[in-house]
C-alpha cells in the first residue's frame, strides 16, 4: 500500500505520534483533504491574534481530517470561547488539561506548527478550502450510507427517500453560510422598491391580496414574508385562501400554488368553481342545477381556464417535499405566492425529534428560510388550541383568538413575520346580534395580530358560507327581484352573467382538470 505523506508528517514526539483514520476509506480512494493546509490553519491560529474570529464561523472540530488536527482546534475552539489567548503555550496548556496532548502529537509539535507558517494573512481563504473538503467528505458519507440501505431489500424505498431528503438538508443547513453585504446595495434596492409601488396605481409595494382594506394595512404581502393565518374549525381558513388565491390569480395574474396536505385537487376545484360562479356547494355536489345557475356556472367558470393556478394535493407532505417542488414551480412557472393547508399536518420526515412541538417549530422555521430562499410570500394556515372555546362569550377577549392561542408551537409565532386570525362573532352568537345590538351577519374579522413590519388592526370582510367566499366588506350589492347581477368580485374586476347553455354545454377540457395526479402541481 502506498503512503501518504500527508498524514505521516510529525517531526515530534515519534512515541507520541496521533491515531489516525484509515487512508482509503471509499472503495480504495482517498478522501477529500489538505493535512498541509490544515496544519496551516492551526499554526496561524496560534500565531495571529485575531485570526480565530476570520475563522470560528467556517470551521468546527470536524472539519479537520485528521484527529490530532481536531483536537487541536477543539481545544482553540475552547480558548475562543472563553476569550482567553490563543497561542502555543495555551493551546499546549488546554490539551494538556483536557488529556489529549499526546493525542495530538506532544507540545513538539504544537511549537511546529507555528513555525512553519510566516503570517495568517491566508488564513480565511485556506480555511475555506478545509471547510469544502470537509462537505465533500461528508456528501460522499452521506451517499455511500444510502447506497448501501439502498441495496439492502429490507429498506422501504419510499421511507429511504425521505430519510435521504432529511440527512441531505441537515448537511446543507449545517454548512451553507450567507455573507454580510455592505449597506449600499440594500439601499439602491429599497429605494427602487420605494420607486416602483410609487408608480403602481394601488401604490402597494407588495402582492395584492384582492382585500383592499387588509392591503392597505399590509402594503401588500411583501416578499420573503412569512404569514400565518390561524383559525378554529369552521372560521373559513380554506375559504378565505381560496379566494384570496382566486383574486390573485384571476384578476392581478399573479401565479399562485396551493399545496392542500387536507383536501383533494377535486374538493379544491369544486369550492373555486363554488366561490367564482355563486352556486351553493350542496347543488355542485348533487348536479342539480337549475338552467340559470348552468348558465351562470358556464359563464363564470371561463374565468379560471387559464388561470396561474397550480395545485398539489400530496398527503403528508414533508417540509423537503416542499422545497423540491417549491423550487420547481418558482424555476419553471414563476411562480409569486405559495399557500400551504396546513402547517400541522406537515411533517418532517427523516430526522428525529423529542416532541411533536420540536417537530413543528422546525417546519415553521424551514418555511421562513424557503421563503427568503425563493424571496417570495408564503402563507401558512394553521390550527389554534381549545383555549378559544374555553373562554365565555361574555370575558374580557370572549371567543376571538390570540397569539397564546396558536397551536403546538410557540415558533410558529416567532418566526412569522405577520400572524392573523379569522374571527367570526356569528358562529358563537347564534342570534345575529352582538351585544351593543349590531347586526354582525355575514361579519368575519381577520385580526392582524402581529406585523413585523407594521401596524396591527383589524379588518372587517364579509363571509358568505354558502358559496364559501370571502369579499370587501364594503363591495355588498342587493340582489334585484329575479334578475341576475352582474356582482363585483372579491377582487374588485366585473364578472359578467353570460347566456351559455345547459348540462350539454359542459363539454370540453374541464375533467380533465379535475383529474389531475397528486405528484405534481396541477394547473388549471
Amino acid at each position: 500500500m502506498p503512503q501518504d505523506n500527508n498524514n505521516n508528517r510529525y517531526n515530534g514526539n515519534r512515541n507520541s505520534k496521533p491515531q489516525h483514520v484509515s487512508q482509503f476509506d471509499h472503495g480504495g480512494r482517498i478522501p477529500p483533504r489538505d493535512n498541509d493546509l490544515e496544519e496551516a490553519v492551526l499554526g496561524a491560529l496560534m500565531l495571529e491574534k485575531d485570526a480565530y474570529t476570520v475563522v470560528c464561523d467556517i470551521l468546527k472540530p470536524e472539519s479537520f481530517y485528521d484527529p490530532a488536527n481536531q483536537k487541536i482546534y477543539a481545544a482553540i475552539q475552547a480558548l475562543g470561547a472563553a476569550q482567553q489567548s490563543i497561542d502555543m503555550l495555551t493551546v499546549t496548556e488546554r490539551l494538556r488539561l483536557n488529556g489529549d496532548l499526546e493525542a495530538a502529537g506532544g507540545a513538539l509539535r504544537i511549537s511546529e506548527l507555528t513555525s512553519r507558517v510566516a503570517s495568517g494573512a491566508h488564513i480565511e481563504f485556506h480555511a475555506r478550502i478545509v471547510a469544502q473538503k470537509y462537505l465533500a467528505r461528508e456528501l460522499i458519507r452521506f451517499a455511500s450510507q444510502i447506497e448501501a440501505q439502498a441495496f439492502d431489500e429490507s429498506y422501504d424505498v419510499d421511507d429511504l427517500l425521505q430519510e435521504a431528503e432529511g440527512k441531505l438538508f441537515e448537511i446543507s443547513q449545517r454548512n451553507v453560510k450567507k455573507d454580510v453585504t455592505q449597506i449600499d446595495p440594500v439601499i439602491n434596492t429599497a429605494i427602487e422598491q420605494i420607486q416602483v409601488a410609487a408608480n403602481r396605481a394601488s401604490g402597494l409595494s407588495g402582492l395584492e391580496s384582492g382585500f383592499h382594506e387588509l392591503d392597505k394595512l399590509t402594503s401588500g404581502w411583501q416578499r420573503s414574508d412569512l404569514i400565518i393565518i390561524a383559525a378554529r374549525p369552521a372560521m373559513g381558513k380554506t375559504a378565505f385562501v381560496l379566494s384570496m388565491a382566486k383574486n390573485m390569480a384571476v384578476n392581478y395574474n399573479i401565479p399562485v400554488a396551493i399545496f392542500s396536505l387536507e383536501m383533494s385537487n377535486l374538493q379544491l376545484v369544486n369550492r373555486l368553481i363554488q366561490n367564482t360562479c355563486e352556486i351553493e356547494g350542496e347543488k355542485i355536489k348533487s348536479g342539480q342545477l337549475s338552467q340559470m345557475e348552468w348558465d351562470q356556472l358556464m359563464s363564470r367558470v371561463k374565468n379560471l381556464y387559464s388561470a396561474p393556478l397550480f395545485i398539489d394535493d400530496t398527503a403528508s407532505l414533508s417540509i423537503f417535499e416542499l422545497r423540491t417542488k417549491a423550487r420547481r414551480l418558482v424555476r419553471e412557472h414563476n411562480v409569486s405566492f405559495i399557500i400551504i393547508d396546513y402547517l400541522q399536518l406537515m411533517n418532517a420526515s427523516g430526522m428525529k425529534f423529542g416532541s411533536r412541538e420540536q417537530e413543528v417549530s422546525m417546519i415553521s422555521r424551514s418555511l421562513k428560510q424557503l421563503s427568503k430562499e425563493l424571496n417570495i410570500p408564503i402563507v401558512a394556515l394553521s390550527q389554534l388550541n381549545r383555549s378559544v372555546e374555553s373562554r365565555g362569550a361574555d370575558s374580557k377577549d370572549g371567543k376571538r383568538p390570540q397569539l397564546s392561542d396558536l397551536r403546538e408551537s410557540g415558533a410558529i409565532e416567532q418566526d412569522a413575520d405577520i400572524v392573523c386570525f379569522i374571527h367570526r362573532p356569528e358562529y358563537y352568537l347564534r342570534s345575529g346580534v352582538d351585544g351593543a345590538g349590531n347586526n354582525i351577519v355575514g361579519l368575519a374579522e381577520f385580526i392582524v395580530a402581529k406585523h413585523r413590519s407594521g401596524r396591527v388592526d383589524d379588518v372587517k370582510m364579509r363571509f358568505k358560507s354558502k358559496y364559501a367566499r370571502f369579499e370587501n366588506w364594503e363591495e355588498e350589492t342587493p340582489m334585484g327581484s329575479g334578475q341576475r347581477e352582474s356582482r363585483l368580485n372579491a377582487g374588485g374586476g366585473e364578472m359578467p352573467a353570460g347566456t351559455l347553455g345547459g348540462p350539454a354545454a359542459f363539454t370540453g377540457g374541464t375533467a380533465d382538470i379535475l383529474s389531475t395526479s397528486s405528484d405534481e402541481a396541477a394547473p388549471f
